[in-house]
Parts: C-alpha cells; structure tokens; sequence
C-alpha cells in the first residue's frame, strides 16, 4: 500500500481559491479607496460654527487620524499586492506549497490567510 503525498492542490481547488481571493481584492480595493478618500478630503468637517476650541480639537485628531489612515492604506496595499501575489501562484500551480517545507499548507489556514506562503510549522520555526 504506497500512501502518495499530495504536492499540490488540484486545479478545482486552486479554482475555489482563486474565487475566494478575487473577491477579497474587490473588497479591498473598495476599502483602500475609502481609506485614500478620507486621508485626501479638504478637512472640512462642518465645525465652521462651532467652538474655536473644538475647532482646534478637530484639527490635531484630524492630523493623527490622516496619519493612521496613511498606514493603513499602506498596509491594505501590501495586502492587494500580496494577494495578487497569491493569483500568480494558482496561475503557477505553486499555491498553498509551503515556500520553506515544501509541504501544502493547511487549507483552513489558506481559507483565513489566502496569501500565506509558510506552514504553521515553517512560521513557528521563525519564532
């Protein structure tokens, strides 16, 4: 009885992923417009007729949370850049091969990281 090991996922697999990650690109791209949108509007918040002091409030959270959606759209676009990542390696039948242990990695684990290139096991070795 000779138990293969299997070495990659099959093509209806790899369709089913490629679904799942098409579709968090579209999300994430509507999300890092939303993300770019806030940081680029004019600030005009309507507090024109409010409180000076409330003004000047706004006005320094304003600059921290430019600041913190600035990171954030910089992070949503390694996540967009990591996934289409992801799609050349279904396109490559490489997807889900663990890049350090060569073995696939968990599908749960791709199900909730589509764009993970390590095993648990190879991540756990990195700790």
């Amino acid at each position: 009885m000779s138990s293969t090991i299997k070495i990659r996922f099959s093509d209806s697999e790899l369709l089913e992923f490629k679904a799942l990650i098409e579709e968090k690109i579209k999300k994430a791209k509507v999300d890092l417009e939303l993300l770019r949108s806030s940081y680029m509007n004019d600030g005009n918040n309507g507090t024109e007729d409010t409180a000076p002091t409330f003004k000047a409030f706004e006005e320094g959270s304003e600059t921290m949370s430019k600041e913190a959606n600035t990171q954030l759209a910089i992070r949503q676009e390694k996540f967009i850049r990591d996934l289409n990542n992801a799609l050349i390696r279904i396109e490559n039948k490489t997807y889900g091969v663990c890049r350090v242990t060569g073995k696939l990695i968990n599908k749960k684990r791709l199900f909730l990281v589509p764009h993970a290139t390590l095993s648990i096991e190879a991540k756990n070795m990195q700790k």
